[in-house]
């Protein structure tokens, strides 16, 4: 099976032999053409000789273009003329329907060729667009498999240099990019190209040899964006300095690029809900370990102070020790209360925004004091709301977690969910301030 990420080109003929076959050939098929006229036409004569040239014109256009079939054509027409319409050998024409066959002729297989030309390049059009787009599901598969900023670069390196057959390399990190991976992994770059490629982050376009904005470099620089942010930047250049990416190709580089990006934000993504989980957990950790300190010493300073309390009225042992002991456990407790307090905020609070209060754990919605009755889907779309407030949810997001994977692209299911919120929750439904549409992303909870 052939790499996906393999260009499908036609090989050149180089110099002056790779414009001249096309013609040649296209002439001898005319003269092999004329030839096969020449063996019938004593037999059954001359009448359908002129058909034995569109075969001729029909492959020269197909094979070789409009230019080929047109000089198909007018040979063709001329040869018909000198060997099959008096006189012979001539290329005078004495009877009027020799002239009109001669010229239907030519029309025929002009037109003919015109047709087939198109026919062609529709077809080579059709497997360029369909190279290309194999070429970047090839990419975007082998991102799909890998993890982290580094990985992602070895993988996008490896492919684009053997891709456009050139040298490549990621670099990321602002003011001064690093290198995050090369092909070949040798790769040792000068002071300019570090420049040329800390100019590229910070222009937004690309930098180098054989772009506009050049620089003293045989690097190419692109840019790779996420959203409105460059967050690296790929290098590229032959080791014969000719531009590493022909022109027709631009457009191909610029969709891999983009799957790199969508690679690098999917790894930053994966970090932070990863580094978001180990912050939870150890608030959790934390707030179960505070909750615990405070119901096993809590108690026992309470005691020593009712005990310290009772001897003092009882008159009993030491004034002076008792007063210490006294003032010592309540230090002691009031520390224990403001560390307490140093915890995370109990997750169990009601989400207050205004006059709308959501109880997550109790599934309790109120609006003042009033509550809200909401279907389960309403609740379950608010309820994912209000998990992220501030957030953006994309529309399949939402979709997925109330209704399911299933119904990602029901996005009617999901007007109709809000709508009927905006109603029930919105002092004015017209002009939403709580649930906020992000047009062509999602919705987000204002808070």
């Amino acid at each position: 099976m052939t790499d996906a990420l393999t260009l499908h080109a036609r090989p050149r003929q180089s110099g002056a032999v790779g414009l001249v076959r096309p013609y040649a050939e296209t002439l001898a098929m005319v003269a092999a053409s004329t030839l096969v006229g020449m063996l019938i036409a004593p037999r059954w004569g001359n009448s359908a000789v002129d058909l034995l040239y569109l075969p001729a014109v029909l492959a020269a256009a197909g094979f070789y273009g409009l230019a080929p079939g047109v000089l198909a054509a007018t040979a063709s027409a001329l040869a018909f003329n000198y060997y099959f319409t008096e006189p012979f050998r001539t290329f005078h024409v004495n009877s009027p329907e020799d002239i009109a066959t001669i010229i239907f002729l030519f029309l025929v297989a002009l037109v003919t060729s015109q047709l087939a030309a198109r026919m062609r390049a529709s077809m080579r059009a059709a497997e360029a667009s369909a190279s290309r787009n194999a070429t970047i599901a090839g990419l975007a598969r082998r991102l799909l498999s890998t993890s982290g900023a580094e990985q992602i670069g070895q993988v996008a390196t490896r492919e684009l240099g053997r891709l456009f057959d050139c040298n490549a390399v990621l670099m990321a990190g602002a003011p001064e990019p690093q290198m995050v991976a090369a092909r070949p992994s040798q790769i040792q770059l000068t002071p300019s190209d570090l420049a040329s490629a800390a100019w590229a982050m910070e222009a937004g376009k690309p930098v180098g040899r054989g772009v506009e904005a050049a620089a003293t470099t045989e690097w190419v620089f692109y840019p790779v964006r996420s959203d409105s942010a460059v967050i690296a930047v790929i290098g590229l250049a032959r080791d014969d300095g000719t531009r590493p990416v022909p022109a027709g190709q631009l457009d191909l580089l610029d969709n891999l690029v983009d799957q790199v990006a969508l690679a690098l934000e999917r790894s930053r993504l994966d970090g932070e809900a990863r580094e978001f989980a180990a912050v939870r957990e150890r608030d959790r950790t934390r707030s179960a370990l505070l909750s615990t300190i405070g119901q096993d010493i809590g108690p026992h300073l309470s005691a020593i102070a009712s005990a310290v309390a009772a001897l003092m009225r009882g008159g009993e042992g030491d004034k002076g020790l008792l007063s210490t002991l006294g003032s010592e456990a309540a230090k002691l407790q009031r520390y224990l209360s403001n560390l307490l307090d140093l915890g995370p905020e109990s997750d169990d609070r009601p989400l207050e925004l205004g006059e709308i209060s959501i109880d997550l754990f109790r599934r309790i919605v109120r609006r003042g004091s009033e509550e809200v009755h909401l279907t389960p889907k309403e609740y379950a779309v608010l309820a994912e709301l209000a998990k992220h407030p501030g957030r953006v949810l994309s529309h399949a997001h939402l979709l997925r977690t109330a209704w399911g994977p299933a119904h990602e692209n029901q996005a009617d299911y999901l007007r109709v969910a809000i709508r009927a919120l905006r109603q029930k929750l919105e002092a004015d439904p017209s002009r939403p301030a709580l649930i906020i549409n992000e047009p062509a992303v999602g919705y987000r909870l204002a808070v």
